[in-house]
């Protein structure tokens, strides 16, 4: 798609790299490409090892009575919190040719990315925080979905089984129970076109990486604090309810002030690439 007449050429140098949060994968993010494809930026999606197409399922996943789904343990138990990061990294090398390049983290990706971008702050020209996990204040994913700030989310009962045994944060989005696929929708999805949410949940892999919101990431004021961020908040996010993601903005800050946040508000839920993927890229060329 050629470049819009309104592109500017800061945009046309600019590459954003798009990483995912859990259960999701690169094609998440497929609309939301296009849009900036037509604003004349271009982009390239991770998949975080284990997610995507090629995710490994629970063995008995597709099969009728689903079995071993609450306790056979997952083939990405042993999948590190490195592992994700070198992911990021490398597509992160590979784009480095641009102009200018923007790391875009959503929900648990935040973790990969932030890690990433601490270890090659030189590789990131800004990173932009879509709802997601921020360690510069505290430094697990889990340490903010405990906090009091989080109490309003919602989600909790979608988990399955016990995740320190199945080395998963293991959900069915292939559940034929009505309860709860409305809840997973109210989570992830309550503005997503009701026509829409049933293929978005098919595609979802049941098994994140456990490492993933557990693994301490240390940021340092050096590396990832010298970095340019903005953080877009979703106002009506039931996932990772807005109080939580301020709670992370304001700790990040105190933290490491040099570079405090940029922070910008969406409005509707957790999961604005697939509710409004034209507002989404027009906030993030902006």
């Amino acid at each position: 798609m050629p470049p819009s007449p309104n592109t500017t050429a800061h945009q046309v140098s600019t590459v954003f790299v798009l990483v995912h949060g859990a259960w999701h994968g690169s094609w998440q993010w497929a609309a939301t490409q296009r849009a900036l494809a037509g604003l004349g930026a271009a982009s390239v999606a991770v998949d975080l090892p284990g997610h995507g197409f090629g995710a490994p399922l629970p063995s008995g996943y597709l099969l009728p009575g689903r079995p071993g789904l609450l306790t056979e343990r997952s083939r990405l138990a042993d999948v590190t919190m490195d592992d994700c990061a070198e992911a990021v990294l490398d597509t992160l090398r590979r784009v480095r040719r641009y102009g200018r390049v923007v790391l875009v983290a959503h929900s648990a990706g935040g973790g990969p990315a932030s890690l990433a971008a601490e270890r090659a702050p030189d590789l990131v020209d800004q990173v932009v925080y879509l709802s997601a996990f921020v360690p510069a204040g505290r430094p697990r994913f889990f340490d903010y979905l405990s906090a009091p700030e989080n109490t309003a989310a919602r989600g909790q009962s979608l988990n399955l089984g016990d995740p320190e045994a199945l080395g998963a944060v293991r959900i069915d989005p292939l559940s034929q129970d009505p309860a709860y696929v409305e809840e997973l929708r109210q989570t992830h999805y309550h503005d997503t076109p009701a026509d829409r949410f049933d293929r978005w949940r098919s595609a979802l892999s049941p098994d994140p990486r456990l490492a993933v919101p557990t693994t301490p990431v240390t940021l340092t004021a050096a590396r990832w604090g010298r970095i340019p961020r903005t953080f877009l908040r979703c106002a009506d996010d039931q996932a990772l309810p807005t109080a939580t993601q301020d709670l992370m903005i304001a700790e990040a800050d105190r933290a490491l002030p040099d570079e405090p946040f940029t922070v910008r508000t969406l409005p509707g839920s957790h999961s604005p690439f697939a509710a409004r993927p034209q507002e989404l890229a027009e906030a993030l060329t902006r």
